[in-house]
């Protein structure tokens, strides 16, 4: 498997959060948060190993950490909940490592879709 790291910049609340995610040698994955922001720490507490097959295919009212993200991360729009899967679908070998980004654009700005 993959070790995967993550930097999340999480915007306008200027938090960040590095995310380590590396196989525990039992096809389990674990995931190592660093982060400026309460919530986000206190999100990672409670996170166990996990199993990147089913956490990557689960639907997201039953993702162990969209459940854990819901009881403490007051922002929906969070983004790192988000990096925490991509990072575990890196570490399980379910994905390949490619940047994501959320870009504003200006009204009249032509995008090619």
């Amino acid at each position: 498997m993959t070790d995967c790291r993550v930097c999340v910049d999480a915007g306008v609340c200027k938090m960040r959060t590095l995310i380590t995610a590396k196989d525990n040698g039992m096809g389990l994955i674990e995931l190592d948060i660093k982060s400026d922001c309460p919530n986000v720490l206190k999100m990672s507490w409670r996170l166990e190993p996990m199993s990147p097959y089913a956490e990557v295919e689960a639907e997201f009212s039953k993702s162990t950490i969209y459940k854990l993200a819901n009881d403490a991360i007051p922002h929906t729009a969070c983004p790192v909940p988000s990096a925490m899967v991509k990072a575990l679908e890196v570490a399980g070998d379910l994905g390949l490592k490619r940047g994501v980004t959320i870009e504003f654009v200006e009204d009249g700005v032509e995008i090619d879709i």
